[in-house]
């Protein structure tokens, strides 16, 4: 029978080893489980948040078979190869602040990445996470709304080689050459990231404008698919509810709540 220490270079994780370091009182995190497949993360604490599992359960899975992206989009990454979890929030504020959730989680995550791992990482908008000197997606985000919880999902792609990549723009740590690959600390560091900034924002913090500093979509000239059709500008601010700002040809400016956006070239001035 395979064991999960046939590949030395990807070890598994050690739910008791994350669970020491997370649960702590006071701490936002209540619980830690790692499995080692499901389907989707997200999917599971939907559920688990429909039941009425209390906020900061974290499911960590080694391997998901049909995790979410944006669009309808699958996640797929080898077994162990990437982190593949999910956190349940309630968050106590209007519904209306909600969708700075998952754009408050990609600045934890790329700030974490620059500081843990020591690679450039900057958010395309809304939270895909680029990294290295090529911009390539490592990470993705995606916030699912379940009753009075949010449940936020993240997938990224640690020692992922460049021929099990989907796509041709998508990239892992190791490949952009980032000095920690080691998925344990890169887990409790993200976690912990994220904990203090959703406490922060709670408490009021501004988060409009860490987001701006780590956003690489601003000041680029952008093509949005729309389900409508697509529209291009130049990318020139996110405003207050997080919505990307573009000003058009016709010197009109249009806000954008969601979309694919694909960077086309620098914006002049």
């Amino acid at each position: 029978m395979p064991s999960a220490y046939d590949d030395l270079d990807r070890p598994p994780l050690s739910e008791a080893t994350l669970r020491r370091s997370l649960v702590r009182p006071g701490s936002l995190w209540t619980g830690v489980r790692v499995v080692a497949r499901t389907g989707s993360t997200n999917d599971d604490l939907v559920a688990a948040a429909s039941a009425g599992a209390p906020e900061g359960a974290v499911l960590v899975a080694e391997a998901q078979t049909g995790g979410h992206g944006r669009q309808g989009r699958t996640w797929l990454s080898p077994p162990r190869a990437g982190l593949t979890f999910s956190v349940l929030l309630r968050p106590a504020v209007p519904r209306a602040a909600w969708g700075w959730l998952s754009l408050l989680a990609g600045v934890s995550v790329a700030q974490t990445l620059s500081r843990v791992a020591e690679v450039e990482a900057v958010l395309k908008w809304p939270n895909d996470v680029l990294v290295g000197p090529d911009r390539g997606k490592a990470a993705g985000l995606l916030a699912q709304v379940a009753g009075d919880a949010v449940v936020l999902g993240i997938g990224l792609n640690v020692s992922t080689r460049s021929a099990e990549l989907p796509v041709e723009q998508a990239t892992s740590l190791a490949l952009a050459g980032a000095s920690c690959a080691d998925r344990l600390p890169l887990l409790v560091a993200m976690l912990r990231a994220l904990a203090e900034d959703y406490h922060g924002w709670l408490a009021g913090a501004d988060v409009r404008s860490r987001y701006v500093a780590v956003c690489d979509t601003l000041g680029q000239q952008v093509k949005v698919v729309l389900p409508e059709g697509a529209v291009s500008g130049a990318a020139v601010d996110v405003d207050a509810f997080g919505r990307l700002v573009l000003a058009l040809a016709d010197g009109s400016r249009r806000s954008v709540t969601a979309g694919d956006v694909a960077h086309l070239r620098a914006a002049a001035g």
